[in-house]
């Protein structure tokens, strides 16, 4: 499983995270995402578990992964949603928590993104989560954007 830090670089347990967080905020929404950047020779995904915490905003945990830079986007783009996926099921396995998976794809057709939403989401809606993709609900996509960078 991946290493994950919390914003100030600490590790932490994504299960015992979960945990802390569910006993202290039981009604907290759990979306997980990645994004990715290719920079220096390198392909950088960060990989975020965010937890809405209804009108208190939102806090995460993330991990970080450097790779061989990777050209092909839609390679790139299919290993988003991998880690996402990956990521979610590890997780619902450890803890009984329903998780909501956020793809850094677009709806609008002039995206080259768009291409990948069809099999992306249906890969993921097949093993049981929700799906949200641009311009919906992109909670851990947008912080897994700033710490790409």
């Amino acid at each position: 499983m991946l290493l994950f830090k919390d914003i100030r670089g600490n590790r932490v347990d994504p299960v015992v995270h979960t945990l802390g967080v569910i006993k202290n905020f039981p009604y907290a929404e759990i979306h997980i995402g990645t994004d990715s950047q290719n920079i220096n020779k390198q392909t950088k995904y960060t990989t975020v578990i965010a937890f809405r915490l209804g009108s208190r905003g939102v806090h995460y945990i993330l991990s970080k992964t450097n790779v061989k830079q990777i050209t092909d986007m839609w390679t790139r783009l299919w290993k988003e949603a991998e880690l996402s996926v990956d990521t979610a099921e590890w997780l619902t396995q450890k803890v009984s928590v329903k998780v909501e998976i956020d793809m850094d794809y677009n709806e609008d057709e002039s995206f080259k993104s768009n291409k990948l939403i069809s099999a992306a989401k249906g890969w993921a809606n097949s093993l049981g989560y929700k799906v949200n993709v641009k311009p919906n609900n992109q909670i851990a996509t947008r912080a897994a954007d700033y710490h790409c960078k």
